[in-house]
């Protein structure tokens, strides 16, 4: 498996996994989780109207098959790469798994929870706080949202 270096080519690759979500209807958007060394350990899309679960989001199915992967719950050392900013839930999730870095596309100004509408991985409070870089190909993760939703909405 070829090392993912750079936060552009994780995203990148993040919009490669987010584009296979629409066959299910699903919301195009894709999540990658890589090693301290920049391994993939795992990727995932969108599935929650392919699985019929509201938990289902990119980010979380990607920790959980990262977890996996590692054989433990803890992604110390790993960054997880998305399309678009995270929920509260994702957040939540991202910090609890420990990862070391959180790299995203396009900013969410409805629902984004780290830096947008609130900055739960930052929160002084908490006792993990991942490196949070944001706006990443941001014009491109956006376009594939707003091409989606003109599609799905009209």
């Amino acid at each position: 498996m070829t090392p993912l270096a750079s936060d552009e080519a994780l995203v990148r690759r993040a919009l490669e996994v987010a584009a296979t979500a629409t066959a299910s209807g699903d919301v195009p958007i894709g999540a990658v989780v890589v090693d301290a060394a920049g391994r993939e350990l795992a990727a995932a899309c969108n599935a929650r109207e392919a699985l019929g679960d509201p938990t289902a989001h990119a980010e979380v199915l990607a920790l959980r098959a990262a977890a996996r992967v590692a054989g433990e719950w803890r992604l110390e050392g790993c960054t997880v790469a998305v399309t678009v900013e995270p929920c509260t839930m994702c957040a939540g999730a991202l910090g609890l798994a420990r990862v070391r870095r959180v790299v995203f596309g396009a900013w969410e100004p409805k629902t984004g929870a780290v830096g947008s509408l609130w900055d739960v991985l930052r929160d002084r409070r908490l006792n993990h706080r991942p490196e949070v870089v944001g706006g990443v190909l941001e014009a491109e993760c956006a376009a594939v949202l707003e091409a989606f939703f003109t599609l799905h909405r009209g």
